[in-house]
């Protein structure tokens, strides 16, 4: 099956198409983790996205239904340079084409995905198609500048979930067995979790920090969540412009000071607003697994999985009450921050990887030391 990319600026990429034969649309980004594409796929923070990952050999080993980080695929499209069609590895459940092609998800392959990088990188994310359809290029590319822009786009209520839910299994098992259970002993805290496009592993590791964990919808009003008498509150990563999301910035407004809040990505983006501060689009975006960040207070290096498209702007929060925690080593971007009075603080990164390294597990129990400190 032959597949064709055709970005918004008139470039066009010619290779094998797989998964779904169909046409799919979406801002074209780039992830640079070196594993844990099941992970890419199913995060709700790639709504509206087709993906490139710049590892050059995509589903060597499967897919299997413990790995996903949502109850389904959220990416538009894949871009890949090789395809596997088969799986290796005592874990998949699934190859990797037949999982997506099950989601009518297109994938294109055999194609130099190093230029495709490097176009992104010079030029920023543009809006893009893959078809397996249509084979006439100027109709896609005028179909890529068709795409509704991100900017300015609230793709957070749209893949929120519709009813609140209780969240009830911890941290996944490294053996060949089922997901480990929650601890059976009462839970210590009770966090409300906003789901703007929650994953899966942040769930599982505020519960295995001793914390029950309701789940509600983006829209929730914040006398709602008081009403449920939370012990903390959590806001979530998720896809799409914060700026319109103005339903959270006041529903945070009314939160902040009544009880402790962590947010993370769309989260930490959602409070910058909320405080009265700015955010801004990256010109393409930090997506992958590999970014070095700098503590302030102590100078410390952590590295750490990033997938977000826009930032909070340092400078819009200068006379805030707020001290800045985290910075990124590659450009300087806003990574973390704290307000100094109210018991808030927020990380543009992503602490539970799931893809990406460990060494930010600890501000999950920064979390519960503050729900303790509250309560006392």
């Amino acid at each position: 099956m032959q597949a064709i990319l055709a970005l918004e600026d008139g470039r066009i990429f010619r290779g094998k198409g797989h998964g779904a034969k169909a046409e799919c649309y979406g801002e074209v980004v780039f992830n640079t983790s070196l594993t844990g594409y099941q992970e890419i796929f199913t995060d709700p923070s790639y709504a509206g996205q087709i993906v490139v990952l710049t590892n050059p050999q995509i589903g060597n080993y499967g897919t299997n239904q413990t790995d996903n980080e949502a109850t389904r695929p959220y990416i538009e499209g894949l871009i890949v340079r090789e395809f596997s069609p088969i799986s290796s590895n005592w874990r998949s459940q699934q190859v990797a084409d037949e999982y997506l092609e099950r989601y009518k998800i297109p994938v294109i392959s055999d194609i130099d995905t190093r230029a495709v990088v490097r176009h992104l990188r010079k030029n920023g994310v543009m809006r893009g198609v893959i078809s397996c359809l249509e084979t006439d290029e100027q109709k896609l590319v005028e179909k890529a500048r068709a795409i509704p822009k991100m900017d300015g786009t609230d793709l957070a209520k749209v893949v929120s979930t519709k009813q609140r839910y209780i969240w009830e299994t911890g941290e996944r098992s490294h053996e060949p067995t089922q997901v480990v259970g929650v601890k059976d002993v009462p839970p210590l805290h009770h966090v409300v979790a906003y789901d703007f496009g929650i994953k899966h592993n942040i769930l599982r590791k505020l519960a295995s920090e001793g914390c029950k964990v309701t789940v509600v919808p983006a829209e929730t009003s914040a006398e709602d969540v008081l009403a449920l008498n939370p012990d903390g509150v959590f806001l979530s990563n998720g896809p799409g412009d914060p700026e319109p999301c103005t339903y959270a910035h006041e529903n945070i407004r009314k939160l902040a000071g009544k009880t402790p809040i962590f947010g993370i990505c769309l989260g930490h983006q959602l409070i910058g607003l909320a405080l009265g501060g700015k955010t801004y689009k990256l010109n393409c975006g930090h997506h992958g697994g590999n970014h070095p960040v700098k503590q302030l207070k102590t100078g410390k290096i952590e590295i750490t999985a990033h997938n977000h498209n826009f930032a909070v702007d340092p400078d819009s929060l200068k006379d805030m009450e707020v001290d800045f925690t985290h910075m990124d080593l590659n450009d300087n971007t806003l990574e973390g921050m704290r307000h100094r009075t109210l018991p808030l603080f927020s990380v543009q990164y992503h602490p539970e990887a799931s893809p990406g390294p460990h060494d930010s597990h600890y501000l999950f129990k920064d979390f519960v030391k503050l729900m303790e400190e509250w309560k006392s």
